[in-house]
């Protein structure tokens, strides 16, 4: 029995991959930073308020930590990606046919025969 194409749009998870990963390792970091700052904190303490203080600063500082890293990554990447767009749109201005064949090259890669390939590339560079 085969099944009927539903009218929902299909969703795949990859385009949210770099935001799962990041959490997991940061929520992973957290976790063994602040559990092992706790166990060395309560193996020279007597009471439990140096533990909890310890712990609660752990946390505080992992998480600023964890805030200013991550904003440090996407402000870098976004101005990688800037450049990038920047130089490609100096080459496509200065070497047309140039981009023209570089982007050809990219469609035969993929799979298109070379005529298609350089049709999907001219129709890409129209405007």
């Amino acid at each position: 029995m085969q099944a009927e194409p539903s009218n929902a749009i299909e969703r795949h998870t990859v385009a949210r991959i770099g935001w799962l990963r990041a959490a997991v390792l940061g929520a992973n970091d957290g976790i063994v930073s602040t559990a092992s700052l706790i166990v060395g904190v309560a193996a020279a303490a007597i009471t439990k308020q140096p533990i909890l203080v310890a712990g609660v600063a752990g946390l505080v500082a992992g998480a600023m930590s964890m805030a200013a890293g991550e904003y440090v990554s996407v402000s870098s990447q976004a101005d990688t990606e800037k450049a990038d767009l920047e130089r490609e749109a100096a080459e496509l201005a200065e070497l047309p046919e140039f981009e023209l064949e570089e982007l050809t090259k990219v469609y035969v890669e993929r799979g298109l025969d070379q005529p298609l390939a350089r049709q999907v590339a001219e129709a890409l560079t129209a405007s």
